[in-house]
C-alpha cells in the first residue's frame, strides 16, 4: 500500500482528461477559446493582487514592521517570482487549466496531490474569508459618506468584541489608553442584544457579499476579459492617485526609526505582506485560454509581480509617513490616513474603490475553489456530487454552494488577522510544493526538448546552495544558537519550533544540491517559502497541521479507495 500512495497521474493521462473536458476548468466541448496575450496575463495578474492586500492587511504589516515593511514587500516579491517561475515550468510542461493540485499529481504521486488540494480548499476558502471581512469594512466605511450607519455588533467578528470587553474591564472601565478599534469593539459589545458572555455579534455585511458572489458564481457569471481589464484600471488608477496625493502630506519624521521593531518586528508582518501576493499564481489557471502559454505565462506573472510590488512599496512608503506606524493597526489603512488628515471626500472614494476591487478577487477566487473540488471529485477524491455539473447554468453547483457555505459562515465569527495568518501559511506550503515538484519532474525526451516552451534557467547550485547556506550560518549564528536556548516560558519558546524545520530542510537541500546537481531556482523558492512559513508561529503551524490531519484522515478513509487510479490497479 505504502509504493500506491505515489502512484502518479501521468501528463498523458492529464492531457486526454483536458481533451475530454476533466481538467480543472469548466470546459465546453470545443474547449476554451485561446485569446489571451501577455498583457492580457499581466492585468489579470495585477486584478488577483490588488485587492485586500493592498487596501487592507497592508495595515497591520505596516503596524508590526514600521516603514522598514517595504524591504519586506521587496524580499516577499523575491520570493513570489522564484515560486512564478516554478509555476510556469508547470503550466508549459502541463498546459491545462490546472492549478498546483494537478502539478503535484504529476510530480508527487497521489498523497502529496491530495495533501496540496486539501491544503489549497483551505486557502482559497481562508483567503475569500479575509477578502469578504476586508469588504466589510469598506462598505461600513462607504455607508458613512451617505450618513447611513449600521449597528457596530453586527459589523464585526465575536471574538475581537469580546477581547476588546476584557480589556476595558482589565483596565478598569477606562477607555483612554485603548485603540479607536478596540473602542468600537467595545462599543459594540456593550450595543449587542444578549446578556454576559451570551452576545449576538457577527458581520453581516460579509455575510452579504458571500452569498451575492456565491449567487453570481452558481449561475455561471464569468468576467470577460475587457471588464477585468476595467477592473484593473481603476484599482491601479486609485491607488496611483493615492500615492501621488498621499506624498503631499507625508512627514518624513515618521519615518524614523525606520525598522522600530527591528528586522524580528518587520518579519511579524509576512502574513499582511504575502497575503497581498496569493493572487499571482490564478493566472497558472488560464493556460488553456493564453496563445502561447509556454512564452506569455511566465512573462505575464513576473510583470505583474514587478507592477504590484513598486506599488506596494510606494503605498506602504506614504501610509507610514502620513501617519505614525501605531496608528495602522485598521482593517481600512488607506481610507483611513485620508480621514486622519480631514481628507473625508477623499476617504470615501477609496472606499468605493476598495468595495469594487476585494469583490472582483472575492469572485475571481470564490470561482477558483469549486474547480479545485471538481478536479478531485473528478479523480475520484472526493464524493462525485462535488463534480456535478448544472444542466442550465452549466457550472459546479454543488461545489459552488458548498464554497460559499465554507466561506460564509467563518466571515461572521473570525477576524482578518486569524485568517491572513492561515491563508499565507496554507499559500507558502502551496509555493513549497510546487518548487520541489519542479525538481522532480521527469525528464524530457529528445522529441519533447525539441518544442519550444518556457523552461526554467538551469543554474546549477552544487556550490551556490552550500555557500549560501555557511554565509547565512555565520552572520545568524547567534540567532541560530539563541534557538536553543530554554528560558523556561514555553509560550515564548514555541514560536521558535518551527525555524528548526528550516535549519534541518536547508542542511538537506545543501547536501542534495552538492550530491545532485539540483536547479538553483526551484531550491532557492522552495526554502524561501519555507522560511516565511517559519515566521508565521507556533499557532498556525499546530492549525494548519490540524487541517492536514484531519484532511489525510478522509483520504484513508475515503479517497485512497476510490480514487480512479486505484480502480484501474483493480
Amino acid at each position: 500500500m505504502a509504493l500506491n500512495l505515489f502512484r502518479k497521474k501521468s501528463i498523458e493521462l492529464i492531457m486526454r482528461d483536458r481533451k475530454a473536458g476533466f481538467s480543472d476548468a469548466e470546459t465546453e466541448a470545443d474547449g476554451l477559446k485561446r485569446v489571451l496575450n501577455v498583457k492580457d496575463l499581466t492585468l489579470m495578474g495585477i486584478a488577483a493582487v490588488i485587492g485586500a492586500g493592498i487596501f487592507s492587511t497592508i495595515g497591520n504589516a505596516a503596524f508590526q514592521g514600521g516603514p522598514g515593511v517595504s524591504i519586506l514587500f521587496i524580499v516577499t516579491a523575491i520570493t513570489c517570482g522564484f515560486s512564478a517561475l516554478c509555476y510556469a515550468e508547470f503550466a508549459s510542461r502541463i498546459p491545462v487549466a490546472g492549478s498546483a493540485y494537478t502539478y503535484a499529481y504529476a510530480s508527487f504521486g497521489e498523497l502529496i496531490a491530495w495533501i496540496i488540494g486539501w491544503d489549497l480548499l483551505m486557502e482559497y476558502a481562508i483567503g475569500n474569508i479575509a477578502v469578504a471581512i476586508s469588504w466589510s469594512e469598506y462598505f461600513t466605511n462607504l455607508l458613512k459618506g451617505f450618513n447611513i450607519h449600521i449597528p457596530a455588533y453586527l459589523t464585526m467578528d465575536y471574538l475581537s468584541a469580546s477581547k476588546a470587553h476584557a480589556e476595558f474591564v482589565a483596565a478598569g472601565s477606562n477607555l483612554s489608553g485603548m485603540s479607536e478599534k478596540a473602542r468600537f469593539a467595545v462599543q459594540a459589545w456593550a450595543d449587542a442584544p444578549g446578556s454576559g458572555s451570551f452576545k449576538f455579534i457577527a458581520d453581516i455585511p460579509a455575510l452579504a457579499i458571500v452569498f451575492f458572489i456565491t449567487y453570481l458564481v452558481y449561475i455561471g457569471i464569468k468576467e470577460t476579459k475587457r471588464a477585468t481589464n476595467a477592473m484593473v484600471i481603476l484599482k491601479v488608477g486609485v491607488v496611483i492617485a493615492v500615492i501621488l496625493l498621499g506624498f503631499f502630506y507625508v512627514k518624513p519624521a515618521n519615518w524614523d526609526p525606520f525598522m522600530p521593531n527591528g528586522f524580528a518586528g518587520m518579519m511579524k508582518g509576512v502574513s499582511g505582506v504575502f497575503f497581498a501576493y496569493i493572487g499571482f499564481d490564478a493566472i497558472s489557471t488560464t493556460a488553456e485560454e493564453c496563445k502561447n502559454p509556454q512564452r506569455d505565462l511566465p512573462k505575464g506573472m513576473i510583470y505583474s509581480l514587478i507592477i504590484c510590488t513598486v506599488l506596494y512599496i510606494l503605498v506602504a512608503l506614504v501610509l507610514t509617513g502620513m501617519v505614525s506606524y501605531k496608528e495602522l493597526q485598521v482593517e481600512d489603512p488607506l481610507a483611513f490616513v485620508f480621514q486622519n488628515v480631514g481628507l473625508e471626500n477623499i476617504s470615501y472614494i477609496i472606499s468605493i474603490s476598495a468595495v469594487i476591487a476585494t469583490a472582483s478577487v472575492l469572485l475571481i477566487f470564490q470561482m477558483g475553489q469549486p474547480r479545485i473540488w471538481m478536479a478531485m471529485s473528478r479523480d475520484g477524491l472526493l464524493p462525485k456530487k462535488f463534480s456535478s455539473i448544472h444542466p442550465k447554468y452549466k457550472t459546479p453547483w454543488f461545489a459552488t454552494l458548498v464554497t460559499g457555505a465554507v466561506v460564509a459562515i467563518p466571515a461572521l465569527f473570525m477576524n482578518l488577522t486569524e485568517v491572513t495568518d492561515l491563508t499565507s501559511i496554507g499559500t507558502l506550503f502551496a509555493f513549497v510544493l510546487v518548487c520541489a515538484g519542479v525538481l522532480l519532474l521527469p525528464k524530457e525526451d529528445a522529441e519533447e526538448s525539441k518544442h519550444k516552451r518556457f523552461r526554467i534557467p538551469y543554474i546549477n547550485s552544487k556550490l551556490i546552495v552550500p555557500a549560501l547556506f555557511i554565509a547565512l550560518f555565520i552572520t545568524f549564528r547567534n540567532d541560530i544558537f539563541a534557538l536553543f536556548e530554554y528560558n523556561g516560558d514555553w509560550h515564548v519558546y514555541k514560536d521558535k519550533l518551527p525555524y528548526f524545520l528550516f535549519i534541518l530542510a536547508a542542511i538537506i537541500m545543501s547536501v542534495l544540491s552538492f550530491t545532485k546537481n539540483l536547479s538553483l531556482i526551484p531550491v532557492l523558492g522552495m526554502l524561501s517559502c519555507l522560511y516565511l512559513m517559519t515566521e508565521l508561529g507556533y499557532t498556525n503551524w499546530l492549525r494548519f497541521l490540524l487541517w492536514l490531519g484531519l484532511g489525510l484522515v478522509i483520504y484513508f478513509s475515503y479517497s485512497y479507495h476510490k480514487s480512479n487510479l486505484n480502480k484501474k490497479e483493480v
